[in-house]
């Protein structure tokens, strides 16, 4: 079973109000036994720049990612998130 990941690409507007999806994501992802490669940190864009912060995120199944960000409360979260980022969110099947 191959396992499934989150790449998340943000620009932050609204720290605040941010910062309260950061509180409820990171529960329901542990809740999905997802557990963070990336979260933010220094970074260099060499192609298609724009974004500010990278976060990664990697599942025990592709499966489970989907399910993860599919749930009623991580759409519930996601309030937090439309008015206070800008996003781009791949959820991709690992090799393995």
């Amino acid at each position: 079973m191959s396992k499934g990941y989150w790449v998340v690409r943000a620009n932050i507007s609204n720290q605040q109000e941010y910062s309260e999806y950061v509180k409820l994501a990171t529960s329901i992802i542990k809740q999905f036994d997802g557990k963070f490669l990336i979260r933010g940190g220094d970074q260099v864009e060499f192609e298609e720049v724009g974004f500010d912060r990278t976060v990664v995120v990697e599942f025990k199944s592709y499966q489970d990612a989907l399910d993860c960000y599919n749930s009623e409360s991580y759409q519930s979260a996601m309030q937090f998130v439309k008015n206070s980022s800008k996003r781009l969110v791949v959820v991709v099947e690992g090799l393995d």
